[in-house]
């Protein structure tokens, strides 16, 4: 607050907090949280877990046109980080960025702190842009933890001469650091879009445990349903049906369709997920 003389009385106006400053101040408020740390560490040692697991494994590059991932990563670096993005991907990633998401919204409201940040004074738009930053931040550093213990198992096991893809080619470094990039980038965009549903359901109830109940449910109730084949008309509108495109990028060549319809499907929930979030913020009373 500060203060501005008007006609010999003074009145009090409000500072406007600067972003970098919002942004910043969410970013330390999370990572500060000891669940959000305990969740990372989980998510970066699980692969180093999954590589010991594997070099006890009698496995080598195949010419399968659909072998198992974890049949390659036995003795592969690129597949065993696409491979432990693929697993994760199932429940604990999600997890990671719907527990962030509830917390962002739901627990603050609960905890009361909430009305403290429109009082700073920040705006409901803006009030959204930093929990939607803040979640999209934890959804990278998951995915790129992941990939990057992953990675790093797979050089230490196999070493550099063990880039092998599920076509039986063995790639140079430089080409199997840039799949696994873009494995990670994509497996973050997925993440970001569970994270925009779960901030729209989160600005709507008190209660994280509600937000996370409710997409991981979401998320697993949309993978029963892509196993039957009598709901195919159902399942183009489901968020996990590209999750399985992630192995595409152990191929040589590339298969590109599934990873763009699963880029584009993410978007889709993105952007009605931060919609709703946005006019349920707009239109309640705190």
């Amino acid at each position: 607050m500060t203060t501005a003389p008007v006609t010999g009385e003074w009145r009090l106006t409000k500072a406007r907090v600067a972003l970098p400053r919002l942004l910043w101040a969410e970013l330390r408020w999370i990572f500060r949280r000891p669940r959000t740390l305990v969740v990372l560490g989980l998510l970066a040692v699980i692969p180093v877990i999954i590589g010991i697991a594997l070099s006890f494994a009698d496995g080598g590059p195949t010419g399968d046109a659909d072998p198992p991932v974890f049949v390659t990563a036995a003795s592969s670096a690129l597949a065993l980080p696409i491979g432990a993005l693929t697993v994760l991907l199932g429940l604990l990633l999600p997890l990671t960025v719907t527990k962030a998401a509830g917390d962002a919204l739901a627990g603050e409201q609960a905890n009361g702190t909430l009305r403290g940040w429109l009082l700073a004074p920040v705006g409901k738009g803006r009030l959204l842009l930093v929990k939607a930053f803040g979640v999209a931040v934890v959804g990278l550093v998951a995915a790129g933890l992941v990939g990057t213990t992953g990675f790093l198992t797979g050089l230490i096991s196999n070493g550099t001469d063990g880039l092998f893809t599920l076509s039986g080619t063995t790639l140079p470094l430089l080409d199997a650091l840039g799949r696994v990039a873009i494995a990670v980038g994509w497996v973050t965009v997925q993440l970001w879009a569970l994270g925009a549903v779960a901030l729209a359901i989160s600005a709507c109830t008190e209660h994280p445990m509600l937000v996370l109940a409710t997409v991981l449910g979401g998320v697993i109730v949309s993978q029963v349903l892509l196993v039957f084949e009598s709901l195919d008309w159902l399942h183009p509108f489901l968020l996990p049906a590209s999750w399985d495109a992630l192995i595409n990028l152990v191929r040589d060549p590339i298969w590109w369709d599934g990873l763009g319809e699963g880029v584009l499907r993410a978007a889709c929930y993105l952007a009605i997920g931060l919609s709703l979030a946005y006019a349920r913020l707009v239109t309640s009373d705190g």
